[in-house]
């Protein structure tokens, strides 16, 4: 029987005596617990039952435990999980961590110990609902916008204050397209859903599309819609983003790579507010703002016959340049600092302090993945941080700061630059695109893009 203001816990472990010793040292303590030995009877358990806390073995017969980690935290993202395994590595409590697991806790273990990380959890749900009622000291956008766009958005910068007024300026315009450029990591796409939820078109949908993603063969499709029996494999009469984004806004990501042969129908949309889907004659209206990014130099994409130049123009009615970190190291220390709060509290890490030396450090660095970059830096540090200070070896800063070229030209192309950061990121992680896409604070995918485009291959025999 149930009873009221008890803790309700759930055991997923397969060792059926193990279930029951832990279960039988809850009996007659402030804590209610349930077993179970295999996933089904613990999904139904958490479907009967409002479940606070959830312990759980990483092996569990025939699923992965971060599978089920994973699927818990996306149906109830409230319960706390506590990871348990007798087999577990520092990859697997990183990926534990990530997925939302509260802590970690190696077999064999005392049971007092698994008692104290859950009175760790409920100081931990706590606190949750305090700072839920508290403004971040350095946010630039109100507590509800930035629960709407799920994003950060910290500064005390000029640059990035005129950033944030310019942001708000075009939301004010709904119906005025808008180009965002900046370098990668920047937080384009920040920018262009705070536009989109400070704007009139707020209650609509906000499409983001990568603009090299999607296949050649299916861009029309994807952009227009199709008809049922268009050609082979349309089952279905299928709606294309300007439909779907009708009353609300299309944010075209990464919109100097568009295929040369789409900007053409993409203009005359974007002109007529009319479309028709592939395969079909019947004209479709559909009212939509279009956000644009890109992290290139679209002006030469024009001069080089990449770009068409009227899209361009339709495109950048209004023109947001966000400068890259480097310039505006003033946002720094409050990014770093907000980061920090953010893991230490998602990680349920102790209050962590930041060196002065760290900040001073990271300001003369260059930070080539930008505020990405350092978010995902900030990540690792409280990750693997063991004292209660954070220090500059926490960082890695000095080995992932770009090596000065050597060169008697007081010039040297972007380009260079470039190629030669990919080169020297790959030769440090052993040829692993992975880790040397977050060691350059971009996507694998955008270093496998870049890695094409500059004819950079991973033979290990290749002189980089």
């Amino acid at each position: 029987m149930e009873e009221k203001g008890k803790i309700k816990i759930l055991i997923l472990d397969d060792e059926k005596q193990f279930t029951e010793e832990l279960s039988g040292f809850f009996e007659g303590t402030n804590y209610l617990s349930y077993e179970a030995n295999t996933a089904g009877d613990g999904r139904r358990i958490l479907s009967k039952n409002d479940i606070d806390l959830l312990i759980l073995d990483v092996r569990l017969p025939g699923v992965n435990g971060l599978d089920i980690l994973k699927e818990v935290k996306a149906d109830f993202p409230a319960m706390e999980v506590i990871i348990i395994s007798a087999h577990g590595d520092m990859d697997t409590v990183i990926k534990a961590m990530r997925l939302g697991a509260f802590d970690y806790l190696r077999k064999p273990f005392r049971f007092m110990d698994i008692q104290i990380s859950i009175e760790r959890t409920q100081k931990y749900l706590q606190l949750q609902r305090k700072l839920k009622q508290m403004e971040e000291k350095n946010s630039l956008i109100s507590k509800n916008l930035e629960c709407k766009i799920d994003r950060d958005f910290i500064g005390v910068s000029s640059q990035i204050l005129d950033v944030l007024e310019q942001a708000i300026t075009a939301a004010n315009y709904p119906d005025a397209n808008v180009l965002i450029t900046g370098e990668s990591g920047t937080g384009k796409e920040n920018i262009a859903r705070i536009i989109h939820h400070s704007s009139s078109r707020m209650d609509n949908l906000f499409c983001a599309v990568n603009s090299s993603a999607i296949a050649e063969t299916l861009l029309e499709s994807e952009f227009f819609g199709h008809k049922k029996g268009s050609f082979t494999g349309a089952i279905n009469d299928k709606m294309g983003f300007f439909e779907v984004c009708h009353n609300g806004t299309l944010f075209l990501d990464e919109i100097a790579d568009m295929p040369f042969n789409l900007q053409a129908k993409i203009l005359r949309a974007i002109e007529e507010k009319v479309v028709t889907r592939v395969g079909d004659t019947k004209l479709i209206a559909t009212d939509f703002r279009i956000i644009s990014a890109t992290n290139h130099d679209i002006e030469k994409r024009v001069e080089k016959k990449k770009f068409r130049l009227d899209l361009l123009h339709r495109l950048n009615t209004l023109h947001i340049h966000i400068p890259p970190l480097r310039e505006r190291p003033e946002d720094i220390e409050p990014l770093l600092t907000h980061f920090v709060r953010v893991y230490t509290t998602r990680f349920n890490k102790p209050s962590l302090e930041i060196s002065k030396d760290v900040y001073t450090a990271m300001k003369k660095y260059d930070f080539p993945g930008n505020v990405r970059e350092l978010k995902n830096m900030t990540e690792r540090a409280v990750i693997l941080s063991k004292g209660k200070i954070l220090g500059i070896s926490d960082f890695m800063i000095k080995s992932a700061k770009p090596e000065r070229v050597e060169t008697s030209e007081e010039f040297i192309d972007l380009k260079t630059i470039e190629i030669n950061m990919i080169r020297k990121s790959l030769r440090k992680t052993a040829f692993n695109q992975k880790e040397a896409a977050v060691l350059l604070g971009i996507t694998r995918d955008a270093l496998i893009r870049k890695m094409q485009k500059y004819g950079i291959t991973l033979s290990k025999h290749e002189d980089l």
